[in-house]
């Protein structure tokens, strides 16, 4: 556990080095990141998310980048996301996107980067669609929630958070956004944290995780339950039939990710969407799914050898 952790922390730790992420992203997508990523184009991701929804898998289309340099970049994501909006619901898929408020603005000017997240919604609205509102390190929590509140009221159907299980604090913010008609994703958590703010054992964060779920199965308005982890997808389904959830939940799983784990929970009924990212930013978020697993790290490998 202890070399797991160590591992973990090495990796995310130079997934923020400029000198990396340049080698890195100079060999693009062939260094094994084209199993977790759908490609660099809105083609690519919407190419994606048809074949994806030819299995009987829905889909949440995410436009990869994080802690956009100025207003203007993020505005140009925020446009972004309108598009993949559109262009969702012109291919006749379910327009349903992830975004992260750092990529919108949210380190620069909260105001504009509201603005940003409101016009996307606003879209969604029109289209039928929904916005998942991710959450990122620690820091920015209070300012990703206090957003998602604001919009929540005005758009109750249209968008929905995520909330970490490693974090302490997770289980007072579950409780006090349960009134606002709450529709969130549960996941474990894939930031570096300090043991301050949250879990280090594997044990403490599936312990919390049972316990966040079972509360927002039996008092949020939707629960999207996102984990690889079949002993927690048991129990989330003894969950939700004990409490009656039927209808008020789904499963969520990353592109490239026991692939074969969410083919059989499609053939047993189950309702599952997948996360699918693309863009060309998608060197932060591929050092995470490495972390999160090293055996990822073969993937790497046979990239840089093919």
């Amino acid at each position: 556990m202890a070399t797991a952790q160590t591992f973990r922390r090495v990796l995310l730790g130079v997934a923020g080095n400029p000198a990396v992420t340049r080698l890195a992203t100079r060999h693009g997508l062939s260094l094994g990141a084209r199993r977790f990523v759908a490609g660099e184009t809105l083609e690519e991701g919407i190419a994606a998310v048809r074949a994806l929804r030819a299995r009987g898998m829905l889909a949440t289309l995410d436009f990869l980048g994080e802690k956009v340099a100025g207003l203007a970049d993020a505005a140009e994501a925020a446009s972004m996301y309108r598009r993949m909006v559109q262009a969702l619901a012109s291919a006749g898929l379910e327009p349903n996107v992830s975004l992260k408020l750092s990529q919108l603005g949210l380190t620069i000017d909260r105001a504009s980067c509201e603005q940003n997240v409101r016009g996307v919604v606003e879209a969604a609205a029109q289209a039928g669609g929904f916005v998942r509102i991710d959450m990122e390190e620690s820091a920015l929590v209070d300012a990703t929630l206090e957003v998602y509140r604001t919009l929540a009221r005005q758009f109750p159907e249209q968008v929905g958070i995520v909330l970490q299980a490693y974090l302490y604090r997770t289980r007072q913010d579950l409780e006090r956004l349960l009134p606002v008609g709450l529709n969130v994703r549960l996941c474990k958590g894939a930031y570096s944290e300090p043991p301050s703010v949250a879990f280090p054992k594997k044990r403490d964060v599936d312990e919390s995780f049972l316990r966040l779920l079972r509360t927002s199965l039996a008092r949020a308005r939707f629960t999207a339950v996102a984990t690889h982890d079949e002993r927690i997808i048991r129990a989330a389904l003894e969950l939700s039939r004990e409490l009656n959830a039927e209808g008020r939940y789904e499963f969520q799983m990353l592109y490239g990710v026991k692939p074969r784990l969410a083919q059989r929970l499609v053939a047993e009924g189950h309702r599952l969407r997948i996360y699918v990212p693309f863009g060309t930013h998608w060197y932060p978020y591929f050092i995470r799914r490495l972390a999160e697993r090293p055996a990822n790290l073969a993937f790497v490998v046979r990239g840089l050898w093919s």
